[in-house]
């Protein structure tokens, strides 16, 4: 498969971070399948409901929006092996004052290696060096605590928790924001 977006494969020493590619769902599929039971109190979209449509929509409807520069939806993939290690991505931009959502996650297999907290460093700079956003808010559900130590090993800020900041199917959860910003990443902050 062409990757149409070549400019956005992204590499540290370990992971590389890239968009889904087409074909990719049935691996994506059981990647979320996996680690439903990690999943699915923080995220509403894992469930037993998400089949292999759902997963090639969702590459479908990623990359559609890729091209929109609405949403960046990365695949965290080993450098290794080119296996799918989980996903991250950027999301919710605020046209005005130039903030986003950043999120990830890892499959259960590959949980406490620190891929996520590699993940979210890349994404974090790529959302300051190319998009020119001058912060990214980790937005995290109160007791998703494997979520949370991510964030703070990947150096974001602590700024407190929001009362009634999400919901996760009909539940209304309190969070913990965090926070990232260019000068972490040695970067100066552009309008």
């Amino acid at each position: 498969m062409i990757n149409l977006f070549p400019f956005t494969k992204l590499s540290d020493d370990v992971i590389t971070i890239r968009p889904f590619e087409f074909g990719e769902e049935d691996e994506l599929y059981n990647a979320v399948h996996e680690s439903l039971p990690e999943l699915s109190p923080w995220m509403s979209w894992a469930n037993e409901r998400y089949t292999k449509n759902v997963a090639r929509d969702f590459i479908a409807i990623t990359r559609n929006e890729w091209s929109r520069g609405t949403l960046y939806s990365f695949a965290i993939a080993s450098n290794n092996t080119g296996e799918i290690l989980g996903g991250c991505g950027l999301s919710h931009f605020h046209p005005i004052y130039k903030f986003c959502n950043l999120g990830y996650w890892v499959r259960t297999s590959h949980r406490g290696s620190g891929f996520a907290v590699r993940a979210a460093k890349l994404v974090g700079r790529f959302a300051f060096e190319k998009k020119h956003i001058i912060r990214a808010e980790i937005v995290i559900a109160v007791g998703n605590n494997a979520s949370k130590r991510v964030a703070e090993k990947a150096g974001a800020h602590y700024e407190g928790i929001l009362l009634n900041r999400m919901t996760v199917r009909e539940q209304i959860m309190d969070a913990y924001m965090y926070s990232l910003l260019p000068a972490d990443f040695g970067l100066v902050a552009q309008i």
